[in-house]
Parts: C-alpha cells; structure tokens; sequence
C-alpha cells in the first residue's frame, strides 16, 4: 500500500472514532479499528495532532459531494434531481458537522471556512441540475443555486424539528402559497 493510500485508510477508520469519541480516541484506537500496528499510524502522521488535522482536511474536501452532485441524472425531473442534491448536501453538511462538533467540544475545533474555489465548484455543479429547466425558470439557474444551498443550512436554535428533504424541495418549487392571486 502506498503512503498516500495508507494516511487515507487510516484517516476514514478514524472518522467515525472522532466522531464518537471527539479527541479522546488514541491511536492505538485507530490503529486498532484499522487492523495495524499503532506505528504505522506514527509513519503515517507525525503526531495525533496531525491525524485530527487530516481529518478535519477530509471532511472539508468537497470532492466526494461533488462527485455525486454530478453524477444526478438530468433526465430526471427538476424536483427529483434537487431532491438528490439536497439529501448529498445533508450527508456531507451532518459528516461535517460531526468531526467539527466533536473536535469543537473539546476546545480544538478549527474555523477555516471552505476554501473558496469548493464553495464556487459545489454552487456551480448544483446550477447545473438547473439547466435542463432553464426555459422554465423565473431566475438564473446561479441565483437559484444560491438560493436552493441557503435553504439547505442546518436548522438554527429557532427551528423546532428540520423539514424533510421532499417538503424543502416543495417548498422552494411551489412556494408557500396554495394559489396566486
């Protein structure tokens, strides 16, 4: 196994430990849930510090999100497709969440936002999903995007239970209102 192929092994087995255990977890943990000697973790990553690191690094990566951002059939109907995005943004928002939230509780949680070119990518790929209706559109699938990802955001203090992915797409397809005057 290369280097490469090993510190990504070892970061998604510590993943779901961080999550779970926030920093207390060891290495001898990860090591241990990965099926190798607590070594190899140490010639993987200099210290713990460098693991959580790599970790934090991975779930900003917005690759895997894009990857199934764009892989959503566009043949589908509109509401099908951002029903598809919408659930890709949820699970890869809550995985962010959890490694945040865990490394936040115990003090070491890291504020660098999303670099800016990712946030552009995942935007963009989810105006594409847009485009095939674009003759139907009141606006710009961009300004759509924009807005369809601001509704996306986990619910804040004053939201008593987060709507489902079915009743957002609803919502932001059909409006609130049942008729127009």
């Amino acid at each position: 196994m290369t280097a490469d192929r090993r510190r990504a092994m070892i970061v998604q087995t510590a993943l779901p430990l961080l999550t779970r255990r926030g920093t207390t977890l060891t290495t001898a943990e990860v090591a241990r849930a990965a099926g190798i000697g607590e070594a190899t973790v140490f010639r993987a990553f200099a210290d713990k510090q460098a693991l959580l690191d790599a970790c934090v690094a991975e779930v900003l990566r917005p690759d895997p999100l894009l990857d199934r951002l764009t892989r959503i059939d566009r043949c589908q109907p509109l509401a099908d497709r951002l029903t598809e995005a919408a659930t890709a943004v949820h699970t890869h928002l809550a995985r962010l969440g959890a490694v945040l939230g865990a490394l936040h509780a115990t003090g070491r949680a890291r504020s660098d936002p999303p670099p800016a070119d990712a946030t552009t990518a995942v935007r963009s790929a989810v105006a594409a999903l847009f485009t095939p209706d674009a003759d139907r559109l009141r606006l710009p699938p961009d300004q759509l995007a924009d807005l369809f990802l601001g509704l996306l955001s986990p619910p804040g203090p004053l939201a008593t239970t987060a709507p489902s992915t079915t009743a957002l797409v609803d919502l932001f397809l059909h409006g609130a209102l049942t008729r127009v005057r």
